[in-house]
């Protein structure tokens, strides 16, 4: 009953971000303000708070890699199933319905349900996850689709094709130029991404056998309590109704979607995974996560339109945070 509770507050403290919006407390762009304060202020702290008071070993990098696995499956379907798509739709659907919000999500959401020791199965599934959501499925849908990372494209004037034309250079210096200036965006998406930066610092830690002393846990704590409030409450800010028909449709085929690789995956982890029984619950709760907050800045950046892609975050996030708790009540271990 106490887990329910909790659920339901950070449900409250979600719509009460939403509705402190619509109230003119905050404004339209004020959730980038949350946004830096998580991404690179909570969201950190509580990883290295989770390290410091976990046990971990060297066999859970299986999570991580099945982190992995979850999140490219789905795009790569997605990109198999859409090809009869206009590519404006088949870019949203790729890049919304792959996503996985864990760290600010179901990392909070998680730990309030089961316990602070299941976290430690949440934030090495992350470490995978990650790998995608903070440049992988960028770069993979922008190159499937042949669409220039340069900033956001005028799609709605390319017909009902399903991606561009792919323009070869002719010159090699071009492409060798091309090359490089990808590489380097993909590199540079990786190590300005605070939690990422965390996770690898953690994980090399764990790997080398290094414990970290019991007052990082004390002076990580309070601010890694935070993290589940300042998450919530940015994923309400994000929230904006769609502004038509086809934007509904666009958002139900991402729930559609999304629901659909949660029941396999969740499936998957509680049969395959080779862990304990508390472990294989937590992953199979995250595999009901919503779309990532990555997903909405991607969104924006390829088609200008991150309040469609935030509303999307805001219900996936209604409906998984319902679907956990659930799930979580009707998991009996």
């Amino acid at each position: 009953m106490s887990g329910v509770i909790q659920a339901l507050a950070l449900l409250a403290v979600l719509l009460g971000g939403y509705g402190l919006k619509r109230a003119r407390v905050f404004g339209s762009k004020d959730y980038k303000v949350m946004e830096g304060v998580v991404f690179d202020f909570t969201l950190p702290c509580a990883i290295i708070y989770s390290f410091s008071t976990n046990e971990h070993h060297l066999d859970m990098l299986w999570l991580s890699l099945f982190g992995i696995i979850s999140s490219l499956i789905p795009l790569l379907v997605s990109y198999a199933s859409s090809r009869h798509m206009q590519i404006r739709n088949r870019v949203f659907m790729m890049l919304n319905g792959c996503g996985m919000n864990v760290g600010n999500f179901c990392l909070p959401v998680i730990t309030a349900l089961l316990g602070q020791g299941a976290s430690m199965s949440v934030i090495m599934f992350d470490i995978g996850n990650s790998l995608m959501m903070c440049a992988g499925m960028y770069v993979m849908t922008t190159s499937l689709l042949h669409i220039p990372q340069q900033g956001p494209v005028n799609l709605s004037n390319v017909g009902n094709i399903a991606k561009l034309p792919y323009r070869r250079l002719t010159d090699r210096h071009a492409r060798w130029l091309r090359r490089r200036a990808n590489i380097r965006n993909v590199l540079r998406s990786f190590y300005t991404s605070v939690p990422f930066d965390t996770y690898v610092v953690m994980v090399s830690l764990m790997v080398i056998g290094v414990r970290l002393p019991q007052w990082f846990a004390s002076f990580f704590g309070p601010i890694s309590n935070a993290n589940g409030f300042c998450s919530m409450l940015m994923v309400g800010m994000l929230m904006d109704l769609p502004a038509s028909v086809e934007d509904i449709k666009s958002v139900c085929s991402v729930i559609g979607w999304k629901l659909l690789f949660g029941i396999l995956l969740g499936l998957a982890a509680w049969y395959l995974l080779p862990f304990e029984p508390m472990v294989r619950k937590a992953v199979v709760l995250v595999c009901l996560a919503p779309t990532a907050v990555f997903s909405t800045l991607f969104t924006d950046r390829v088609l200008g339109n991150a309040k469609l892609a935030g509303f999307t975050l805001a219900s996936t996030g209604i409906l998984s945070l319902m679907l956990i708790t659930i799930l979580n009540e009707l998991i009996s271990i």
